[in-house]
């Protein structure tokens, strides 16, 4: 780890969210760090920054209360990760549209959502749902990245014979 005062560095960063995250699971049951790696690599995949990034790795610890907001106040950070972190966090009963305003108008954060959607929306995950849950979160992301301006996922090619 760094010293308390020097920035926290990528590695510093996903150990913290790995910490954070470890008691938690998916929904569809798998240890929460998967995802926060697989959003960390979208992100990365996607040309992102260092801080887009870091902002992945920690992109739901407030949300899921894995971390508090104090602490990402006070964490040595730039001040524009903890503002895309703040960004694609979900707030109780806040509408999708209001919630795609503040990622749109927030530097960097469009790109961590679209990872996180990705990731997300990924059929091998939504495969081991439930029917009604499967289909509830794939309309709720549909949705989200309509909101957002993203265009659709392309559907895996059909495979000729």
């Amino acid at each position: 780890m760094t010293a308390p005062d020097a920035p926290l560095t990528l590695t510093d960063i996903e150990a913290l969210a790995r910490a954070a995250h470890a008691d938690q699971r998916d929904k569809a049951g798998r240890p929460y760090a998967e995802h926060l790696a697989a959003v960390a690599e979208g992100v990365r995949a996607r040309g992102g920054s260092d801080e887009q990034i870091a902002a992945a790795w920690l992109h739901d610890a407030v949300e899921d209360d894995a971390l508090p907001e104090r602490w990402l106040a006070g964490a040595a950070l730039p001040q524009q990760v903890k503002d895309m972190v703040l960004a694609v966090t979900k707030r109780d009963g806040e509408e999708l549209a209001a919630y795609a305003r503040r990622i749109l108008a927030t530097p960097g954060a469009l790109l961590v959502k679209e990872a996180d959607l990705a990731h997300n929306a990924d059929p091998a995950r939504l495969a081991v749902l439930e029917p009604t849950t499967r289909t509830r979160l794939t309309e709720k992301y549909a949705q989200v990245r309509a909101l957002l301006g993203l265009t659709a996922p392309q559907p895996p090619a059909q495979q000729r014979d």
